[in-house]
């Protein structure tokens, strides 16, 4: 039975990414013997898929540098609604494979790119915005690390001017940062092959993160007939617009194109432009913002509860709770300091009430999670900044009075 959920959301991302939507797509068997598809075939869209020729556009910086950013685009070809096999777990030590079928038969979305990138980090980059936009959209969790979002690389080499080189592919990789390795890698390996005679084999290989390198799994030569014919238990799946809509027709029973359209979010993008806009921060703060889980709700939340400028906001959270956060391998929602409690911190520092290390200090003290405040911990540890000038000159004569051989000798000296 096709779920109408899938069917949604495969609309709205394909909406997302300026995809043209297919009013009548198709479903097709695909055929294969795996012990992982117990049905022995896979549902999914050969011929007419659900959303076709759109495109993706990426940020990435050049030279490590934030502050030098390039945009590129990738086109989409397609997307396509699918079944999703189950799992197989190798079990190295003792020489078994087991096969999880829990999710065998949910919807899977399948995402086709154009080879329009050149290198790891692009492509990393560009799986990253895709990942973000998945999750504004709410078409997926896209927790690469749950199997919410896997990634097959497919990469050839060839001289400029020359058609594509022979390609491999990488399969199932679980991580944005082993994608960029397994792709660089694998071009790399395919330079040095061909540099030196051999030739490179239309193969699946896997991508081992301990060794940092792709393995080979199996070969494609023999290429395979997966016997694909119409799916005899799904019609045409059939998808309305505004104009095609008939008068009588239930719309708890259709998906309309334009109803879903007219309700899409504001895309990461768009949500980097009004950071920009309305705080004044830089784009590449943006960026940063949006590329950690609850970041930019979190600075947004401190800003509306702070006197201080969103940009010295900004340089606190990228600054300092970051790298708490990085260090303890924590996000932002895991973080023991609330928006609240930085907020109250940062007030303490505009009043002028305490120095900015003082301010280092208290955080240093919240990240604790012992439930004190700011000012709380400020008193505690009497990080207070003296205003009293009186006060101020007596502590400095309390001072010079206790130590009048070290005064003397400044005073001869």
């Amino acid at each position: 039975v096709l779920n109408r959920r899938c069917v949604e959301a495969a609309v709205m991302t394909g909406l997302a990414l300026h995809c043209h939507i297919n009013k009548k797509s198709l479903f097709d068997r695909k055929h294969y013997f795996y012990a992982d598809l117990p049905a022995g075939y896979q549902i999914t869209q050969q011929r007419v898929p659900i959303a076709v020729n759109g495109s993706l556009s990426y940020s990435l910086c050049i030279g490590n540098k934030m502050s030098q950013m390039v945009t590129k685009t990738v086109r989409i070809k397609q997307i396509q609604l699918e079944q999703d096999s189950g799992k197989s777990l190798h079990d190295d030590t003792r020489s078994q494979t087991l096969v999880d079928l829990n999710r065998a038969g949910v919807g899977l979305m399948e995402l086709v790119m154009e080879p329009d990138m050149c290198c790891g980090e692009e492509a990393a980059a560009a799986v990253r915005e895709l990942q973000l936009i998945l999750q504004t959209l709410g078409s997926s969790q896209a927790v690469m690390a749950e199997g919410q979002l896997r990634v097959d690389a497919n990469v050839s080499v060839h001289h400029p001017g020359e058609p594509y080189g022979v390609r491999t592919e990488v399969k199932n990789i679980n991580s944005i940062r082993f994608l960029a390795k397994a792709v660089d890698y694998e071009i790399q390996r395919q330079i040095k092959e061909l540099g030196n005679g051999g030739t490179i084999l239309n193969e699946t290989r896997a991508f081992d993160s301990k060794l940092g390198c792709t393995v080979p799994m199996r070969d494609k030569e023999g290429k395979q007939d997966y016997r694909f014919m119409p799916e005899p238990n799904l019609p045409p799946l059939i998808l309305y617009d505004a104009k095609s809509l008939p008068a009588n027709m239930n719309h708890q029973q259709v998906i309309n194109i334009d109803w879903i359209h007219e309700r899409l979010p504001d895309l990461p993008s768009v949500k980097r432009e009004k950071l920009v806009e309305q705080y004044g921060i830089l784009p590449e703060h943006s960026f940063t913002l949006l590329n950690e889980n609850g970041l930019a709700e979190f600075f947004e939340s401190v800003v509306k509860q702070t006197q201080m400028k969103p940009k010295k906001v900004i340089g606190w959270i990228l600054n300092d709770l970051l790298s708490y956060l990085k260090q303890h391998s924590l996000t932002v929602k895991e973080s023991p300091v609330s928006s609240f409690l930085l907020a109250d911190l940062l007030n303490l520092l505009e009043k002028k009430e305490i120095s900015s290390t003082a301010a280092k200090q208290v955080l240093a003290e919240l990240w604790k999670g012992e439930g004190k405040t700011p000012l709380e911990t400020v008193k505690e540890q009497k990080l207070e900044l003296l205003q009293d000038q009186k006060e101020l000159e007596q502590i400095c004569q309390a001072v010079i009075d206790g130590q009048e051989n070290e005064v003397i000798v400044m005073v001869l000296g």
